[in-house]
């Protein structure tokens, strides 16, 4: 029996506010699927192989993407039972809102789709994607899903020129800016209009190449579905990326892009100016004002014009074009290398001129600096040596092959310059850097126990196993060494040094080359004698 509360108690007037709190402020991330799509190619049976399969990767895809950023993929198991697995959660989600997501989608996914070996589960705040199939590409149509709010805008004409624009901008950033592949943008409408403010949202897989991404993104933008023709919002859901538009903030935190709006309303026409009537007698003096002004005005046009040409040269030679050697012919490699390029200026202040106090290491290709973006990311920056061995063609797999590869065992390239002579490739800064140097330090290899060591190696193996099996390319690392594996915070692996790797065909299982580039068993030194060194100190 509930006790009495009068109306003048504290606690009878907080009960209303406590009922307000909770019935609007549940777990944003409980919410019912957006949309669910089961596969049909197959079922399972309880208790079998493939159900075990699936427990497991669901049960590492919940724990691995909250941990991760936000997105994990997975593969259990041995054909025919063989299951892919993909998670990814909005990029404006903490850990917690991920994780809880996630356990809601683990939680429905058997409810929704019984015994389907494969389902796609959309939710507000993260997807769930598994099947026997290899995994979705950016290309496949066949799974999206258009959504959109039932109301209309009073000017849609207007209304989806800005929508337009902003989308596309805001589909570049995620593309091209982000290393989380995801941004929001507003854009400023009319401030008499009843929507004053338009708010958008993209995001792809962080599988994809960044052009790829953009591939995608513009296959759903460009043009707009006709279905979404004059309603306040809209989204579409795909297994490669997603976008949504409303009239309302809907994101958390603040938007990657402010714009304003580009559309200016229509200036009445100039009134045109009054004839003038020259005076019998003044056609004299109207001829020579007329020569006065000319006299005047071409010397002025001539100097504009000289100042310029000399400030176009001035700039051109400050500035110089950076240009990608002539081998670097396939369209989809350039697009790729020219949106990770960064300006030296950026890398000389974040590293203080690549001063020895910011100098983390350094190795056959040359130094590699720690350094500090203006938006307050850590970077590690590798300054290629004018004498190293590692030349355009090394340099171009290195940047080509890690735009493309993402995984959570594998290094992130976030940018890359050549301007000056110089050729410097920005990665993610771990901060253990690699592991040689614990494992052949006699005082810090102590923290190596079989547990941390078992972690490792198991990551090593996932890294290996995703360049080989499960990439776009089919690749060989050959230069395989404790240097080029780095630790970050947590001692989880990530491989790096993609300029020595050697790309096979689809149904390639052999190679040769007249030029060997490092090696081909990993030796490099006594130090290097691979898994050796794994005794326990």
């Amino acid at each position: 029996m509930f006790p009495y509360l009068s109306s003048s108690s504290p606690l009878f007037l907080l009960c209303p506010l406590l009922f307000f709190f909770l019935l609007n402020h549940s777990p944003p991330a409980a919410a019912d699927p957006l949309y669910p799509i089961c596969a049909k190619t197959g079922n399972y049976t309880r208790n079998s192989t493939y159900a075990s399969n699936l427990n497991l990767l669901l049960t590492s895809l919940d724990s691995n993407t909250s941990n991760s950023g936000g997105f994990s993929q997975s593969i259990f198991g041995q054909d025919p039972n063989k299951i892919y697995g993909e998670a990814l959660c909005r990029g404006d989600t903490n850990a917690s809102v991920c994780r809880s997501c996630l356990d809601t989608a683990i939680h429905d996914a058997p409810n929704l789709c019984p015994h389907a070996k494969g389902a796609l589960i959309w939710y507000d705040y993260c997807l769930l994607y598994y099947s026997n199939q290899r995994f979705l590409t950016a290309i496949d149509t066949s799974n999206e899903i258009l959504m959109y709010n039932t109301e209309n805008v009073t000017d849609p004409s207007r209304f989806h020129k800005l929508v337009d624009v902003l989308m596309d901008r805001i589909a570049d950033w995620a593309a091209y800016n982000s290393t989380e592949m995801f941004a929001t943008g507003e854009m400023m409408n009319s401030t008499n209009s009843p929507s004053p403010t338009i708010y958008g949202l993209a995001q792809c897989t962080r599988d994809l190449s960044r052009s790829l991404c953009r591939q995608c993104l513009s296959s759903m933008l460009n043009p707009i579905d006709p279905l979404f023709q004059g309603r306040k919002g809209a989204r579409v859901l795909g297994g490669g990326c997603n976008y949504r538009y409303e009239i309302y903030s809907f994101y958390e935190g603040k938007p990657t892009l402010r714009l304003q709006s580009p559309l200016e309303a229509a200036q009445p026409a100039a009134p045109q100016a009054p004839r003038l009537i020259t005076p019998p007698g003044k056609e004299g003096k109207k001829k020579n004002v007329t020569g006065t002004v000319l006299a005047i005005a071409i010397p002025l046009v001539a100097a504009f014009l000289l100042i310029s040409i000399i400030c176009i040269c001035f700039w051109r030679r400050r500035k110089p074009v950076v240009r990608l050697p002539l081998d670097w012919t396939s369209p989809e490699e350039i697009a790729s290398v020219e949106s990770l390029l960064l300006d030296i200026s950026t890398l000389r202040a974040a590293t203080a001129n690549f001063s020895e106090e910011n100098k983390l290491g350094e190795g056959g290709f040359g130094a590699v600096y720690k350094g500090l973006l203006p938006d307050g990311r850590e970077i590690a920056v590798k300054k290629l040596s004018t004498s190293s061995s590692q030349g355009f063609g090394e340099l171009r797999n290195e940047l080509v092959l890690v735009d493309k590869l993402q995984h959570r065992n594998l290094v992130r390239l976030l940018g890359v310059c050549l301007e000056e002579q110089e050729k410097l490739l920005v990665y993610e800064y771990v901060p253990n850097r690699s592991l040689d140097t614990i494992l052949f330090d006699c005082i810090k290899r102590e923290q190596l126990n079989w547990g941390r060591r078992y972690k490792i190696i198991g990551g090593i193996a996932r890294g290996l196993l995703y360049l080989h099996e499960e990439s776009q390319l089919k690749i060989v690392h050959r230069d395989l060494k404790a240097s080029n594996v780095l630790l970050d915070a947590e001692l989880n692996p990530k491989i790096s040094d993609f300029g020595l790797a050697r790309l096979f065909g689809g149904d390639q299982t052999q190679a040769t080359t007249s030029r060997v580039v490092g090696t081909l068993f990993g030796s490099s030194g006594r130090k290097e004698q691979f898994w050796r060194n794994w005794t326990h100190p």
